[in-house]
């Protein structure tokens, strides 16, 4: 149910902080009022379509907020998980959506920011409008279908046929892929063999082609370093090179040392070059040495890079390219042996599938003729007391060809108000009382099995009065035992019947124009006063006799 809403600058209304209470709410007020504005907050948090003309003159946006709470919010959390938002706390739902003149629409769900299309699915969850402009589920067949299971009860044949249905469906969908593979033929799987062997002979890993690039790069310059190496190496260590000077140099060194021994220190960084440079000079002989690449070597080096070139160029530069070209040509060749195998096996179970998905919607056809049947009888019933005196409700179905997300058959709600009238779909229904009425009954119908919250009624009582307006109250005071029940009335009967009554008032001056929000059910005085006003003189002592015995019949 919502506990609580708040309305800033939307359309004439500057602002309104309401608190709601279970069961039946009225909202009453003359006409030209600005009664829909409440239901417009409503439909705008339930992520109906919102025009930059419902923002009002007191600021550049509008702005709506709800807290609803939930029993067991677990299908809403259920939502809300799959849209990455955050859970309801202790059954808490927190939504807010504002609209701006020049601003895009901005929504949040829980504190957290969420997409306008996620606010219109979740609105499905929570309540249900019925009236003049606003989403009609009862148009839609699907809609119609959902609420005949629904008013059937789960006997967990949908469930099994869905299973069933989910599976064939699948191995559709892998058939279908299968069918767009093209066959090899033996020239091809040839080829592709051929380029994996290629792949294979090179076995190309990252530590190992680093290596070879290393490689790679001295074969090419192989003779160069090894005759540039040996070239120092005896510069250093060879005859008269620089070993020689430097232990002539260390010999003086020590001679220095023994005269003078505050010098024995340059003589030992003397003795310490010439090691170091005879380090050097061994080193570099080495490197000369293991420079020193035969042709034969050089030729493997250079063809093997050749090779390892090549395949960059066909596949990507890199091992991970190389190797998921060699995997994806390998499932290539691997799917040409299983292709055939595969896809008998995924069309002998489609086929098995499609002879398991039969029989249960052969029951789940019967079970939802019981069902039609019921409903349009207990619907029609109350349709009587509504003012419908020769209507006829009637629930038509068919069964389907083919396998389909409706289980194997499909409905249509027809209504005919009049004799002589022809049963025609509810979405020609040119009235959009008598829709609103046929809705009602069908709610009512549907009270226990109905699982939304909240039931907003708009114009149920247009174009009647006495016995048949009594009677919608007394439906909606029903139908608010089960739900949360909204109804903007013209009606005094139907007014007086609600647990909760909201006035909603215009006031104009010479330049400005507003509209106020006040609950009234807790003041008998101003309640009395509102229902004689609607029963035609609120300063009649007849009207307000008659609007106190309405709210004496009611308690």
């Amino acid at each position: 149910m919502i506990e609580f809403l708040k309305i800033e600058n939307l359309a004439l209304l500057e602002r309104a902080e309401i608190d709601f209470r279970a069961g039946f709410t009225a909202v009453t007020g003359e006409t030209g009022a600005g009664k829909s504005v409440l239901l417009g907050a409503l439909s705008m948090l339930a992520g109906a379509k919102v025009g930059r003309e419902a923002v009002g003159p007191h600021a550049d946006c509008c702005r709506a907020e709800a807290v609803l709470r939930f029993g067991d919010s677990s299908k809403i959390d259920a939502l809300l998980e799959s849209a990455g938002l955050p859970p309801c706390e202790d059954g808490a739902l927190l939504i807010s959506r504002s609209v701006g003149v020049s601003k895009p629409s901005r929504a949040f769900v829980n504190s957290s920011p969420a997409p306008l299309s996620f606010l219109a699915r979740l609105g499905g969850y929570w309540i249900d409008f019925h009236g003049p402009g606003e989403p009609q589920k009862l148009f839609s067949r699907r809609s119609q279908l959902e609420m005949l299971d629904t008013f059937a009860g789960d006997s967990g044949e949908i469930a099994e046929y869905m299973r069933l249905y989910s599976e064939r469906r699948e191995a559709l969908a892998q058939l279908e892929e299968l069918s767009r593979t093209r066959s090899l033929g033996a020239d091809e799987i040839e080829f592709l063999r051929s380029r994996i062997a290629a792949i294979d002979a090179l076995d190309p890993t990252e530590e190992g082609i680093a290596q070879l690039e290393e490689k790679s790069k001295l074969a090419e310059a192989a003779s160069d370093i090894a005759e540039k190496s040996a070239a120092a190496a005896g510069a250093l260590g060879g005859e008269g090179g620089a070993l020689e000077s430097v232990a002539a140099a260390a010999k003086l060194a020590d001679e220095v040392a023994r005269l003078c021994p505050s010098s024995a220190p340059l003589a030992e960084r003397v003795r310490a070059a010439s090691v170091e440079l005879s380090d050097i000079s061994s080193e570099y002989e080495a490197l000369a040495r293991s420079s020193d690449m035969d042709e034969v070597e050089i030729e493997e080096v250079r063809a093997r890079m050749t090779d390892w070139l090549g395949l960059c160029r066909k596949y990507g530069r890199g091992v991970q390219q190389v190797l998921a070209a060699r995997e994806e040509m390998a499932r290539k060749i691997e799917t040409q042996s299983d292709v055939k195998a595969t896809i008998a096996g995924l069309e002998k179970r489609a086929a098995d599938l499609l002879a398991g998905l039969s029989p249960v919607a052969e029951k789940i056809f019967r079970l939802r003729s019981r069902a039609a049947r019921k409903l349009a009888d207990a619907a029609s019933k109350t349709l009587l007391g509504l003012g419908f005196k020769n209507a006829r409700l009637d629930i038509g179905l068919a069964r389907l060809p083919e396998p389909s997300p409706d289980c194997g058959s499909s409905c249509e709600f027809s209504f005919s108000a009049n004799p002589g009238q022809p049963l025609l779909p509810l979405a020609k229904i040119a009235s959009s009382g008598e829709l609103a009425r046929v809705m009602l009954a069908l709610k009512t119908a549907l009270a226990e099995a109905d699982s939304t919250p909240i039931l907003v009624f708009d114009e149920v009582d247009a174009n009647v009065g006495g016995e048949v307006g009594a009677e919608v109250g007394k439906q909606l005071a029903r139908l608010s035992k089960r739900h949360q029940v909204f109804c903007v009335t013209h009606l005094p009967q139907v007014a007086a019947r609600a647990d909760s009554h909201f006035l909603v008032e215009k006031s104009q001056t010479k330049t400005s124009t507003s509209v106020s929000i006040s609950r009234i059910d807790s003041d008998v005085g101003l309640r009395v006063s509102e229902l004689a006003r609607m029963l035609g003189d609120r300063n009649s002592e007849s009207a307000i006799a008659h609007a106190q015995r309405l709210l004496d019949k009611k308690f």
